[in-house]
């Protein structure tokens, strides 16, 4: 039973998603984490594991059906990098943390005492989560109509080459063809606590400094500073 408090809270993450779901009970089971289901003695349906399993279904098939209606000059291949660069956990907390779906979950106490809302692991299975109750309560159409509008935007935020284009790797081949030597990445800092850091790399080569990023993960960090890198080869500065 969901109390009409619960139902006000519910209410915001609906108007976030922009979607209205028919089944109150889906909604919540789609938020509910492991932890507080064994808390509170309910039932292994009563969390939202299998609506991920789901989920995770319905968004590989609605991304792969956006992708090739919206870049339909690409290859199989180029559709497969793109739909691996952003059917993943790094996109999906983003996405999650855009609709501050953290705010939301229900947590058992150990998650709640180790920052929980903030893990990108529980914030990307809750999206897809709902995903899942999505597809339950009112079908795939109403599924991929969410996932478009939150992946369209975001494909329309950056250039999509960012998503799939490997930088490390076309820097390193220029590098050794003009220079026959390899870039050294360099860890320069990470910043903030385990389950939020933010790392900041600089490259080089031939001990010149090259490029510098900064990212949620050291790879993520080396790419931009591999990019940055590459911008300078091109530009000839």
């Amino acid at each position: 039973m969901i109390s009409k408090e619960e139902k006000k809270k519910l209410q915001v993450i609906e108007k976030s998603l922009g979607y209205s779901f028919k089944s109150d009970a889906l909604l919540k089971r789609a938020l509910t984490h492991k932890s507080y289901a064994n808390e509170n003695r309910l039932p292994s349906e009563q969390q939202n594991e299998r609506l991920e399993f789901l989920g995770d279904a319905v968004l590989e098939l609605a991304i792969s059906e956006f992708l090739m209606e919206k870049f339909p000059l690409f290859s199989e291949g180029d559709l497969s990098k793109l739909r691996a660069a952003i059917v993943n956990e790094q996109q999906l907390t983003e996405i999650a943390r855009g609709l501050n779906l953290g705010e939301f979950l229900y947590l058992g106490r150990g998650e709640e005492q180790t920052s929980g809302r903030e893990k990108p692991s529980l914030l990307a299975d809750a999206f897809e989560a709902l995903l899942g109750a999505i597809y339950l309560d009112r079908g795939y159409k109403k599924a991929s109509l969410v996932i478009r509008k939150h992946y369209g935007r975001m494909l329309e935020q950056s250039p999509v080459e960012s998503f799939y284009r490997d930088y490390k790797t076309d820097l390193q081949e220029k590098s050794q063809a003009l220079f026959r030597s390899i870039p050294k990445y360099k860890l320069v800092s990470e910043i903030g606590p385990d389950h939020s850091k933010t790392f900041e790399v600089e490259i080089y080569i031939r001990e010149q400094l090259m490029g510098k990023g900064s990212g949620r993960s050291k790879k993520e960090a080396e790419q931009k500073a591999a990019k940055e890198a590459l911008y300078r080869f091109e530009e000839g500065v």
